[in-house]
């Protein structure tokens, strides 16, 4: 199920997000940190997604009532915020010295590291940002890449844009394909094994019907990349793969634009 971020009280999100404004003066007084309670929410939540992630269930495992949580934080709205730009301080900021292509692959790579720690991160929309400060400071290191090359104000924010747009909807193939052997109890293998007759069944025609395919099929088009570890299930590998050629061909288009805006009157 989707989640949405920035519901909460606005106000006191952002008071928490940028530790300013007054403790609440609910429940008991505080006998832990904020930042041990968001914690305590982003180990549940890598473990068994957001769904996993109740006030009750926190202050289980820390020992306190749920209601002794929200001398913390108003609720799980608020958290879920506190939770996201927590986790966005753990993205690597590239150095300002290995040039903006190195710079770039290591942004994308760093943040696709995160999207796998956390992939429940995937499960909240993008659409809106949290403004928090480590989201914030995120974004700016990835703008930074690009300002300076030449590039518009607008080719700067759009080139970000795409280069974060890119690696997560990769990150959400691998997301997906691991959810989906949990999901249906079906492993990559059995999975195929038990449509492929039947695929082959109800297409009859299927060398005239998709010739393309077909004929990259034969080309092994569709095999996997060899990798260290070969017990990751078919899905998985080739999110992967397709992970690593896609970021080298945005990359190569980015310097394909960036060297025409250089020869640009």
């Amino acid at each position: 199920m989707t989640e949405y971020a920035s519901r909460g009280d606005h106000r006191r999100t952002m008071e928490l997000l940028w530790g300013q404004g007054a403790a609440s003066n609910r429940g008991p007084k505080p006998g832990l940190e904020l930042a041990t309670v968001v914690g305590t929410a982003i180990e549940l939540a890598d473990a068994d997604g957001l769904a996993a992630v109740s006030m009750r269930k926190i202050a289980e495992r820390l020992g306190r009532s749920a209601m002794a949580l929200y001398t913390y934080v108003p609720g799980k709205a608020e958290l879920l915020d506190l939770m996201l730009d927590t986790v966005y301080g753990e993205d690597v900021r590239p150095a300002a010295d290995t040039g903006w292509r190195a710079a770039a692959e290591a942004s994308a790579r760093a943040t696709w590291e995160l999207y796998l720690r956390h992939p429940w991160v995937l499960q909240v929309a993008g659409g809106r940002p949290v403004l928090g400060p480590n989201e914030l400071d995120a974004y700016e290191s990835l703008l930074r890449i690009f300002d300076g090359l030449g590039l518009s104000a607008t080719e700067v924010a759009r080139s970000a844009n795409a280069l974060a747009g890119f690696v997560r909807g990769a990150a959400k193939a691998v997301s997906d394909a691991r959810a989906a052997e949990q999901a249906t109890g079906l492993t990559d293998d059995e999975w195929w094994n038990a449509r492929s007759p039947l695929l082959d069944e109800m297409v009859g025609d299927w060398e005239s019907r998709f010739p393309v395919s077909t004929r990259l099929s034969a080309a092994q088009a569709f095999d996997q990349v060899d990798r260290p570890d070969d017990s990751l299930p078919y899905t998985v590998r080739d999110a992967f793969d397709t992970f690593d050629f896609g970021l080298q061909r945005l990359l190569d288009g980015f310097a394909a634009h960036i060297a025409a805006v250089a020869g640009r009157p």
